[in-house]
């Protein structure tokens, strides 16, 4: 009997050790759970934090965006019509001198028709005006009549009206007459 005694001792000792590792064990998972749960919170809020000043970026940067198209819009002509200006006080200059000939009237107005002409080119609005003979364009120019015609058909007889482009774009076609087969 004095056999068993101590190995009841043994096992009482291992049984009672191994609570006590387990215990500790649960107690320091515990705590490194906690410890885990602890950095994962200060992650999260970090991290909502960064999200809602993305967020807030990205508003803002819209806002701006949205009021400089609004700007844009509001005066995109002020360029232009900042250029327009000398046309107008040209034609004013002219209407007021009284007793004007009809030379000084027809001088008046070609030296309007300069500076307006100036005007429309810096700001890359450019005549569309073929000469006779070209070729008709359908993207440049918009026939009004055929004639008959010793040229070679689908060529511009005579222009009616000058088109214009502004920056490649058609403003107007212009008017022509083509040529048709006899």
């Amino acid at each position: 009997m004095s056999d068993s005694t101590p190995k009841s001792t043994e096992q009482t000792v291992t049984a009672d050790s191994l609570s006590s590792m387990v215990a500790n064990f649960e107690a320091e998972a515990l705590a490194q759970a906690q410890a885990d749960l602890a950095d994962l919170q200060l992650k999260s809020a970090d991290l909502a934090d960064q999200f809602l000043r993305a967020k807030a970026d990205a508003e803002n940067a819209r806002r701006r965006a949205e009021d400089e198209i609004s700007k844009a819009r509001k005066f995109a002509v002020e360029g232009f019509a900042d250029s327009l200006l000398p046309v107008v006080d040209s034609l004013e200059a002219g209407l007021n001198i009284k007793d004007a000939t009809i030379e000084q009237i027809r001088e008046g107005a070609q030296a309007t028709l300069r500076q307006l002409l100036a005007a429309l080119e810096r700001n890359k609005v450019l005549a569309i005006n073929p000469a006779a003979s070209t070729k008709f364009d359908p993207h440049l120019h918009q026939a009004i009549s055929m004639v008959p015609s010793e040229q070679e058909t689908n060529t511009v007889v005579s222009v009616l009206q000058k088109g214009y482009l502004i920056s490649d774009r058609i403003l107007r076609p212009a008017l022509v007459t083509v040529s048709a087969p006899k």
